[in-house]
């Protein structure tokens, strides 16, 4: 097992340095610049069509804007907030969190780009729009075999892989407060999860319109607690994270490579943008143009990163813990909170993360069902990896915290270098798409409504917006 975990680890290295940090970053920054700064300009309009999604009234065949942005943010507001984020501090240090803040505000750009795209190319489904990368590999670059490769690659990492990196966090949280065996805890996760993965995407959207907002809710409001209680250390907390990121101890001992890597890494775990994860919830939802969905879940990168991880990096950082790696992972979250707030901190991070990571779990699962279907449309297929999916969480319950992480980094990566291959190729569609929803807007539509005939190059790429 050491050395399957030890080659992991180098494949993750030389993964991450060589081949997807630099493009990770450019190509943000490259839909940023030419997107004229969608991610800043249109922050207004996103809350805006966010409200829009929660109010109008679809049917019972449909997906709102607003569910698909819930089951994009349970996927994304999970371990990777709690777990990820207190890994990246103890590995990377406080630094690491300003790294987390950039990538999630460059990567927006490319969130936008891809969502947008699964709405220009989906497809109708057996009762719901489906879509995603590998629909957009196929549709708009023609490349099926490409998008096959996709598909493959999102049901492992997310349905197994990242499946298991749930159950780890949820089983070791309450093992080190309620002292339950992470075993059977785990034979409890799977039941529940089969139950509602059986249930299909509709069910997964209930769920998810419920639990998402309620435990963001709950979790800011612990950290705005914590913070009014410190405010006096806010300050000299701000200063460290900057001073760290950039410090002139971390470069002269070779460390600045860490926090950078640590930073970027857990950001990406946590927030998705440019993954091609959330672009397949994306493309479920009914709207009457696809930058209405590319703009509400480019929001959900900033809900993710800006917002829910800096909850998580504040209670840490707060609690005068020692980041020497000794401690990580959920544990040192934990530990924080109780810091705070004494022995009820370690259960509420406990429950906060039941319910965090199985909203990831069905999330996670719903991304995995679109590609399956892309796969082959045989249900028997779809039946097998639920099936599958299900032992991967009781196998994640009880396996070993590093070696699952690391499988997850490895998977993650391969998979964002996929799909930033096709967003590069595709991404000017989108851009005209965005250009043709402010021109609508301009000219005084107050709800765009796309035709594929606006974007020449789509042609007869594409049905659903004759």
């Amino acid at each position: 097992m050491d050395k399957l975990n030890n080659w992991i680890i180098f494949s993750n290295d030389f993964i991450w340095t060589y081949f997807l940090i630099v493009p990770l970053i450019a190509i943000g920054l490259y839909f940023t610049f030419l997107s004229r700064f969608v991610q800043f300009r249109n922050f207004r309009e996103m809350f805006r069509l966010l409200g829009e999604g929660i109010t109008s009234g679809k049917s019972k065949n449909s997906v709102s804007s607003f569910q698909a942005f819930c089951i994009a943010t349970a996927s994304r507001v999970g371990t990777g907030n709690l777990a990820g984020v207190a890994t990246a501090l103890a590995l990377g240090g406080p630094g690491a969190v300003f790294w987390m803040w950039l990538i999630a505000l460059i990567g927006s750009a490319s969130a936008f780009i891809e969502s947008t795209l699964a709405q220009i190319y989906k497809t109708k489904g057996e009762r719901t729009f489906i879509g995603g990368p590998a629909f957009y590999m196929e549709k708009g670059l023609k490349k099926r075999g490409m998008g096959i490769l996709f598909a493959v690659i999102i049901s492992i990492t997310f349905g197994l892989v990242f499946n298991s990196v749930q159950a780890n966090t949820v089983t070791l949280a309450f093992h080190e407060v309620f002292g339950i065996d992470r075993t059977w805890l785990g034979i409890l996760l799977t039941i529940f999860t089969l139950l509602v993965i059986f249930g299909g995407i509709h069910r997964i959207a209930v769920i998810s319109g419920i639990l998402v907002p309620l435990m963001a809710i709950a979790y800011i409001l612990v950290a705005l607690f914590i913070l009014f209680m410190n405010a006096g250390s806010i300050p000299h907390l701000i200063t460290t994270i900057f001073a760290d990121a950039f410090g002139f101890e971390q470069f002269a001992g070779g460390g600045l490579g860490v926090v950078i890597m640590q930073g970027i890494r857990r950001g990406l775990f946590s927030n998705e943008a440019g993954m091609g994860s959330a672009p397949n919830a994306a493309a479920t939802a009914d709207v009457s143009h696809p930058v209405k969905q590319g703009l509400i879940q480019s929001l959900s990168v900033f809900t993710d990163t800006i917002i829910i991880c800096s909850c998580t990096a504040f209670i840490i950082l707060l609690s005068d813990i020692p980041l020497d790696g000794t401690t990580k992972g959920i544990q040192l979250t934990q530990m924080a909170l109780s810091h705070q707030i004494g022995p009820a901190g370690g259960q509420f991070i406990a429950i906060s993360i039941l319910l965090f990571a199985f909203s990831s779990i069905v999330g996670n699962y719903s991304y995995c069902e679109t590609n399956m279907i892309f796969i082959s449309p045989k249900r028997i297929y779809l039946q097998l990896y639920r099936v599958a999916v299900g032992l991967m969480i009781l196998f994640g319950s009880w396996a070993a915290l590093d070696l699952v992480w690391n499988l997850a980094d490895l998977a993650m990566a391969v998979m964002t270098i996929i799909n930033l291959i096709a967003i590069v190729l595709l991404g000017k569609i989108a851009l005209k798409a965005l250009k043709d929803y402010h021109q609508q807007k301009k000219s005084g539509i107050h709800s765009p409504a796309f035709k594929s005939k606006s974007i020449p190059e789509l042609k007869d790429s594409t049905s659903e917006w004759q």
